[in-house]
Parts: structure tokens; C-alpha cells; sequence
């Protein structure tokens, strides 16, 4: 058996004593048979498994050289946090623990809007990790290769943002050290937030990263941090102006084979003019960029302030158009930056609606800025995403969906108010309720006062062979008082449309509407103005979950799927363009919201 030296994890002879690679003593050969068999580190984490008696893992969010980072509930508060696992052979570092943990110390005093919040280092099951703040978006690395490289008016919005959080870090005296692409995550909200100054430090603590030790990425490095010299606050300008760089260019100002290679190229090149590159970039950006690729950190912007001052000055000479981030815009969707709701585009598939009453519906339904209450004299309700009691998880995606198709029927109507189902998603996230089977009446009440409901009808659905059997009840959010309860039962498959509109249909009459009221009131099937077809609203609705968490890419493949089963499925055309949207790419979102 070879014996893996507990510093450097390198394999040696089951004979040696001392690590060839780094000299470290190494365990007995019982040491290692007792340690490994009492506490054996976890690699990984599993979806539904529960780790340190708190953290519910969700889902696996990626991986990098520290280890994975997973999504996960913190049971103990009640509120969903990020949780790096470190790798066991970094994690056997005890002085590489030691820098985190003092590190740490003062990266979690940031509290910054543009700052992801750092919580703790903590060690269970044999492993250490690190729970941050979790934030839902895309990281700025995976944007530049998606778009190529960015307008200059967005690149300077998201710099800008970047220099508001260096301001508060710098003030305290703690620099970032590893100042990436990959660190800078745009969230759903369209704010820059900067991730991982886990590895940072104090300027003014003392160091115990050791004279001479490099850290950071060597493409965004600083020629100070290449020598492994003392650095401060301008090492992080540095690092942003090729970040900025890359954001207008589409690539870094220095490439090699070798991380060696690009670090002598920091030290010693002169970088090329970004606007040979791309001819777009006003002159006086192209001056900021190389300021701040400056040898001589002398030669820099000596702070953050300092460079975001000039970055705004710059920005006023650039149409806000090309901005991707507006500033402190607040959004009640995930959906950035579209401004109709999903209820707006419910066309009929078979009949060509009038463009009159397309208009009234757009204006009656577009979001109010200052909206406290759905009612506006009408009667206002909310459809909660129902229970599933058929004992099959397979069927759990109609929970959601006969939520969706009855909010999508019921919204035609003139003469109720009916909660958007983009708004009850947003509710029920920040209740954390969406992962909920069943509801209290406490739940309830709290859905209707945020939404400024005045009903809440909540379901569940049964099947007993091919038949399936959907229940409802309409209760008063206030008093919980019952205006009615109501049955339909028919097959599953394209029925379960048919029992949706037979739903419409009994629950108006629950509130008194009167037969020529319901006779006269906008109703077309719910099958013409979503899809008759079940496996395309399966693959619709698995595409706005995916959209929700911010995996635009995954969303448009399954919409596609959807629209290749019903061609003239216009809410899946409306979501496509959604998140081509929140992509950037705005041709192709121009063009699927003509075809929806």
C-alpha cells in the first residue's frame, strides 16, 4: 500500500519515512488505516442529501480549483446559502486552512451590494467548506463567451459595479488577490456582484501566505503579483482593466502556452491598444484600460473611486441602450427586462385575434410600478400550485401546471383580477414555499397579502387508472371564510384541459358572476390560448424552471421542444425570447417575440 504524504498528497513507497516530493514526515501505514477508515473526507455532495446536520443540498452549481460549490438550504435559518467544498488534498494544507480562516475574518466585514456576503469556515463528515451568499445568475466568464465581447456601454456598467465593491473592500483594508471573469457573477436582478474574497487579506494584517508565494489567476495577474512582491489595492485595478479588456475585446491583452509564459508577459510586454481590437471602443475607455494595465502600480489609478469616477464620465457620452445593467432598478420578475407578463400573450391557436382587444388586454394586464392590489373593484385572486395525491412524483409537474393553465384561462376574464403566475412564483420564493406540497392557513394569508389578494384558491388532483379527479376550494384570504368548493374528474392527458375550463366556468359562478356575464366575458379554451398538447406543456414548464434559475441556454432547448410538438405554442415563442434576452442577445429575442 503507498503511503499519500498528508501536505503535498503525492504517493510514496509504503517503506518511506519522509515524502520524497516535499520531505514530510510521513504516517505509519496503522496511522493511515485508522485515519482513513474514522474519517474518510467527502469528495462530493449529493442532491437531497443533508451534510453537517444543516445544509440541504439542492443542486451542484459548479467546480473549480478549490472544489464544488453547491446550492443548499440552510435548515437553521431557513434560507438558501452557497457551500464550497474544499478538495481533501487542500484541505490536508493545514497552513492553507489557517490563511482561509484568518482570511476570512475580514472578507466577511464586506457588506456590499455588489459584494457576494462571505458566512464561515467550518469542517464535518472530514471535510472543510465555506458557505457564501447565494446569488442566481451567470458568471461574467461565461458571458463573454457567449456574446463575444460586450457593447462598450455594458462593459462599463459592470465595471463600474465591480469598482463600487472594490471601494467598500479597499476602505477596509482587505484586496481581492484573484480578481476574475469567473469571480464577477451578473444576477438575475442585473447587478455585478463579486464572488470569492475567501481568498483575500488584510493589507494591513500580517501575511501568512509567506514572502515569495504567488497567488491568483496568471491571466489576470498583476507584475507585482507574478514576483510574488507585496501588493495593495491597485494589484485588484489591475486585474480589472483586463477584465475590462477582455469584456471589449472578447480575449486578455496577454496569451500563452504556460501559465509561466503569460506571467512574463505581464511583467515585461507592452499590451496591445484594446481598439485595434475593436474598433468601437472610445478613446478615452481605450486610455482607462491601459492605465490600468500600468507596469508601475505608481502609474495606475490609485483607487477604485478614482477609476469609477472616470468610467462615469465616459458612460454619459454612451446611449443607456447599450447599457445591459441599469442602475438600481428594481425588478418584481425574473424575466429582466420584458415588460409583459406571460397572461399577455395567450393567442389563440385556431383564430386570429382581434388587434383591438389584444391591445386592451396588453394595456389591462402590462405590471403597475407602484401595484399594491390586483382588485381595482374586481374581484382578486390567487391559484396556489396544488398538491399532488396520486403517490407518483412523476406527475408532480402538474402541480405547477394546473396553477399555470388556470391562471392562463381565468386572466381572459373582464371581470376578475387574477395574480400573474411570474408573481406567484416570486412569492413563493421568497416564503421559500415553492419546494411546499401542501400549505397552512398561515402560508395562505401571507401569499394573499404580498400578491394584494383578496381569495386564494388552492387544489389538489388524484388518478385512479386513466381517470383523473381535480378538487379546488375558494376561501377568503382575511377570514379563510369558504366561497366554494368544486370536483372534476375526466382522463388525464388532453382531458386535463377540458377540466381546467369546466374549473373557469364554476368558479366565476362562485363569484355570482351572472350567466350573461359569463356568456359575454373574453373565454377562449385554455387548450387555444396555451396548447392542447400535455407533452408540450411538460416540456414548456420544465423550461421556465430551468429559465428561473437562470439556465437560459437548457430553458430554450426544452421550449423548442414544446414549439417543434405545437407551432403555435405564443408562450413558448414569449419565453424563448425572454431569455435570449437575458442573454444578450437581443436580435434573436426581437425575433421570437414577433413570432409569439
Amino acid at each position: 500500500m503507498a503511503k499519500k504524504c498528508p501536505k503535498c498528497r503525492s504517493d510514496n513507497p509504503d517503506t518511506a519515512t519522509f515524502c520524497a516530493d516535499c520531505g514530510t514526515q510521513l504516517p505509519s501505514l496503522r496511522d493511515i488505516e485508522v485515519t482513513e477508515t474514522m474519517a474518510t473526507p467527502k469528495k462530493e455532495l449529493t442532491t437531497g442529501s443533508t451534510f453537517a446536520g444543516r445544509y440541504q443540498i439542492i443542486e451542484e452549481l459548479g467546480r473549480g480549483g478549490m472544489g464544488k460549490v453547491y446550492k443548499a438550504l440552510d435548515a437553521e435559518v431557513d434560507e438558501k446559502i452557497a457551500l464550497k467544498l474544499i478538495k481533501p488534498e487542500i484541505a490536508a494544507d493545514k497552513k492553507t486552512i489557517e490563511r482561509f480562516r484568518n482570511e476570512l475574518k475580514f472578507a466577511r466585514k464586506i457588506r456590499h451590494k455588489n459584494v457576494c456576503q462571505m458566512y464561515d469556515l467550518g469542517t464535518a463528515e472530514g471535510a472543510y467548506f465555506i458557505t457564501m451568499e447565494y446569488i442566481a445568475g451567470e458568471d461574467l466568464k461565461k458571458l463573454i463567451r457567449k456574446m463575444g465581447f460586450l457593447s462598450p456601454g455594458q462593459a462599463i456598467s459592470i465595471a463600474k459595479q465591480v469598482c463600487d465593491g472594490l471601494v467598500e473592500a479597499h476602505k477596509l483594508g482587505v484586496v481581492h488577490r484573484d480578481l476574475k471573469p469567473q469571480n464577477i457573477m451578473v444576477d438575475e436582478g442585473g447587478d455585478a456582484r463579486i464572488m470569492d474574497f475567501g481568498v483575500a487579506r488584510s493589507i494591513e494584517g500580517k501575511s501568512i501566505t509567506g514572502a515569495g508565494v504567488m497567488i491568483g489567476t496568471p491571466d489576470y495577474m498583476s507584475p507585482e503579483q507574478v514576483d510574488g512582491k507585496d501588493i495593495d489595492r491597485r494589484s485588484d485595478l489591475y486585474s480589472l482593466g483586463v477584465i475590462l479588456y477582455e469584456m471589449v475585446t472578447g480575449q486578455t491583452p496577454f496569451e500563452g502556452d504556460t501559465p509561466f509564459t503569460i506571467g512574463v508577459k505581464h511583467k515585461s510586454e507592452m499590451p496591445k491598444n484594446p481598439k485595434e481590437l475593436n474598433a468601437q471602443i472610445p478613446d478615452n475607455l481605450s486610455r482607462v484600460i491601459l492605465r490600468c494595465l500600468e507596469k508601475d502600480k505608481e502609474n495606475r489609478y490609485q483607487s477604485a473611486s478614482e477609476m469609477r469616477s472616470e468610467l462615469n464620465n465616459i458612460e454619459k457620452g454612451i446611449p443607456t441602450t447599450e447599457r445591459i445593467v441599469p442602475e438600481k432598478k428594481p425588478l418584481t420578475s425574473r424575466e429582466i427586462t420584458v415588460q409583459v407578463s406571460m397572461k399577455k400573450l395567450f393567442i389563440p391557436a385556431s383564430i386570429v385575434v382581434a388587434i383591438a382587444i389584444v391591445a386592451v388586454l396588453i394595456w389591462q394586464f402590462l405590471p403597475r410600478k407602484s401595484e399594491v392590489s390586483l382588485s381595482n373593484g374586481k374581484p382578486s385572486l390567487a391559484i396556489m400550485y396544488f398538491e399532488n395525491n396520486t403517490g407518483d412524483p412523476n406527475l408532480d409537474h402538474w402541480r405547477k401546471a394546473l396553477s399555470e393553465l388556470l391562471t392562463a384561462d381565468l386572466s381572459q376574464s373582464k371581470y376578475l383580477s387574477v395574480m400573474s403566475g411570474d408573481k406567484l412564483y416570486n412569492i413563493l420564493d421568497n416564503l421559500n414555499l415553492l419546494d411546499a406540497q401542501s400549505y397552512s392557513s398561515e402560508d395562505l394569508e401571507k401569499v394573499g397579502s404580498r400578491g394584494g389578494v383578496e381569495n386564494i384558491v388552492r387544489g389538489s388532483f388524484a388518478k385512479a387508472g386513466d381517470n383523473f379527479r381535480i378538487n379546488i376550494m375558494l376561501r377568503k384570504v382575511k377570514t379563510g371564510e369558504l366561497i366554494g368548493s368544486e370536483r372534476v374528474e375526466g382522463r388525464g392527458g388532453e382531458g386535463m384541459f377540458t377540466m381546467v375550463d369546466e374549473l373557469t366556468k364554476r368558479i366565476k359562478e362562485n363569484f355570482k358572476l351572472s350567466a350573461d356575464e359569463i356568456s359575454s366575458d373574453l373565454d377562449e379554451e385554455v387548450g387555444k390560448i396555451t396548447t392542447s398538447s400535455p407533452e408540450a406543456y411538460k416540456y414548456y414548464s420544465e423550461g421556465r424552471r430551468y429559465h428561473t434559475i437562470g439556465e437560459n441556454r437548457k430553458s430554450i432547448e426544452l421550449m423548442e421542444r414544446a414549439i417543434a410538438i405545437d407551432p403555435q405554442f405564443a408562450m413558448a415563442y414569449r419565453s424563448i425570447a425572454v431569455s435570449y434576452n437575458n442573454l444578450f442577445l437581443l436580435a434573436e429575442r426581437k425575433k421570437y417575440m414577433e413570432k409569439a
